[in-house]
């Protein structure tokens, strides 16, 4: 049986995915934690989505996963569009949510480079909890906002500036048409980070890809609606 490895997106963190693991759970959850996020704080954090999929293909080695399915949410999209591109004899099934193939996201509710000075003058803290309430339709008013902000809080200042520049440095679009993985896309339909041409693209561009779009929705439905996401992830996994 192959696990499901869950990759978190910036300023994520794998206690994130709790009902997914307990979803799965009779397929085997591994949601890990980048350097510089979530229980991975205290890594010095990568700057480069390359360098991110190559920790996470070293750190699924250690524990002896060769071959798994894969998810990777928003940045988390970028890294494992990465690992494909390198590996793609380790991975049987891939799910592209909330993401792109691009870095630099026009449509984005601000700049990369405008995050980043918000960053340096606000602080972490506030960063964090700033940007967390741009995941969810309800903003803060989120049931589960407070959750995510607290694991979004625990990134330094060092871990969001790396962050921002590993996405606004990394373009995935050359290898889309490369990639034969059987591939799911999930897109909630208020997206404030993706718009829908991103979303489009990666549906577009692989050969055979599926599309799932989720009703009423923002950055995080995998939290908003959680009942409809577990059981499109279950279908496609165990399909």
């Amino acid at each position: 049986m192959k696990p499901v490895v869950f990759i978190h997106g910036f300023l994520g963190g794998s206690q994130q995915w709790q009902s997914q693991a307990e979803a799965l759970k009779d397929l085997g959850v591994i949601a890990l934690d980048l350097p510089g996020f979530g229980e991975n704080a205290k890594l010095a954090p990568l700057d480069s989505i390359p360098a991110y999929a190559k920790w996470t293909l070293n750190e699924l080695s250690a524990l002896g996963i060769e071959r798994f399915h894969l998810i990777g949410h928003s940045m988390g999209g970028m890294v494992v569009q990465e690992i494909v591109a390198h590996a793609p004899e380790r991975v049987d099934r891939l799910v592209l949510y909330g993401t792109g193939a691009t870095g630099v996201l026009p449509g984005r509710f601000e700049t990369i480079d405008t995050s980043k000075q918000r960053a340096k003058t606000d602080g972490p803290q506030t960063t964090a909890r700033r940007i967390a309430a741009t995941w969810f339709l309800e903003w803060e008013e989120a049931e589960a906002y407070e959750e995510c902000a607290a694991i979004a809080e625990k990134c330094s200042l060092q871990a969001i500036l790396a962050g921002l520049d590993a996405m606004r440095d990394w373009s995935g679009t050359k290898s889309l048409k490369n990639i034969e993985t059987r591939t799911l896309v999930i897109w909630g339909d208020c997206d404030r980070t993706y718009p829908w041409g991103q979303t489009e693209r990666l549906w577009q561009s692989i050969s055979g890809a599926n599309l799932s779009v989720i009703p009423d929705c923002a950055h995080a439905a995998h939290l908003e609606k959680p009942v409809l996401f577990n059981r499109l992830l279950s279908d496609f996994f165990t399909d």
